[in-house]
């Protein structure tokens, strides 16, 4: 099988080839450009250069970065392998980019790759089924995205990284249906559809899927509209008819829980005067009773004998 780098190196040469590569070259691209091994063996020997993985170099003695780490793997992988997981999600502008994650690349299953450190290798039957049509190889959008699912300690991450990368809007809902279509054995697969359908109706975090399922459906409150156009911007939840908007705010997961004094203050003064009610990450997944309880207050000034739903019996929705 060729090489995805083989026609450049054709049709620009070697020196070209190993400056788009951020000075990494593998032994493979310089014997094909005509290199013997003496002369392979040379910068090497002579400490100009450096091995990052077994034949493959840094033409250069300083740091090697993030980017080159990348193309590293990818070369020591050989011809049949593929960026995957976050590494593939990163290229594909899926998720920011994180150096302290190690570099993910996938090859076919009949073949073996020797692990190295900050190196995962994940061998599937399906590998060329599942490439995007790009160079350097790297998974589609929607399988690098179930990938990083099958590799999710928890239901939660998983419905994170759903969000987040359908929310760079390089990857649609449709696209990871489709695609979950094609892997049976995913891990946490029969809880992804539903996932998958509340982000395909706006949910665009975690924190949203969590007040969808626990504030929400829990207590049998109405459905609101998720992500309503307004002013430039988009409201999190509007309960339409009932002039509430819901605003969450997922950066207060890193605030200490005494922060919630201060958010119920301000709800307080919300269900006084004002048609908005804000929450962070504890007060919905601490207290989303309580949550559900502010909600239906302001709904129930609108339609007083509105239904909702105990949770469990010291619930205090009623």
């Amino acid at each position: 099988m060729d090489w995805w780098w083989q026609r450049q190196l054709a049709d620009e040469g070697i020196d070209a080839l190993i400056h788009d590569q951020g000075r990494i070259v593998s032994r493979k691209q310089l014997a094909i450009a005509g290199w013997s091994q003496a002369r392979i063996r040379r910068p090497l020997r002579n400490r100009r250069w450096q091995v990052v993985h077994p034949g493959v170099y840094a033409t250069h003695t300083g740091p090697i970065g993030y980017d080159a780490r990348l193309l590293a793997a990818l070369l020591y992988a050989g011809p049949e392998a593929a960026w995957s997981h976050y590494t593939a999600a990163e290229q594909l502008g899926l998720l920011r980019p994180d150096g302290n994650r190690p570099v993910y690349v996938s090859i076919p299953e009949r073949r073996r790759v020797v692990r190295r450190p900050g190196l995962l290798i994940h061998r599937d039957q399906h590998w060329p089924d599942r490439l995007a049509p790009v160079i350097p190889p790297r998974r589609t959008p929607a399988h690098a995205v179930l990938d990083i699912v099958g590799v999710s300690r928890s239901v939660d991450d998983a419905a994170a990284v759903i969000a987040e990368t359908c929310q760079s809007g390089r990857v649609a809902p449709a696209d990871l249906l489709q695609a979950l279509a094609d892997r049976p054995r995913l891990r946490y697969r029969h809880l992804l559809r539903p996932i998958v359908a509340d982000v395909a109706a706006g949910s665009h975090s975690l924190l949203e899927l969590r007040y969808l399922r626990d504030v929400e459906r829990r207590h049998e409150l109405p459905t609101g509209v998720r992500q309503r156009p307004v002013e430039n911007e988009f409201t999190d939840v509007l309960y339409q008819g009932f002039g509430l908007v819901v605003e969450l705010d997922g950066r207060l997961h890193l605030v200490p829980r005494t922060r919630w004094r201060d958010l119920d203050r301000d709800n307080r003064a919300t269900l006084r005067a004002e048609a908005t009610l804000r929450y962070g990450w504890l007060d919905v997944t601490s207290r989303p009773c309580e949550a559900a309880v502010q909600v239906l207050q302001v709904l129930r000034r609108t339609r007083p004998d509105l239904p909702a739903r105990a949770c469990r019996p010291a619930c205090p929705v009623r």
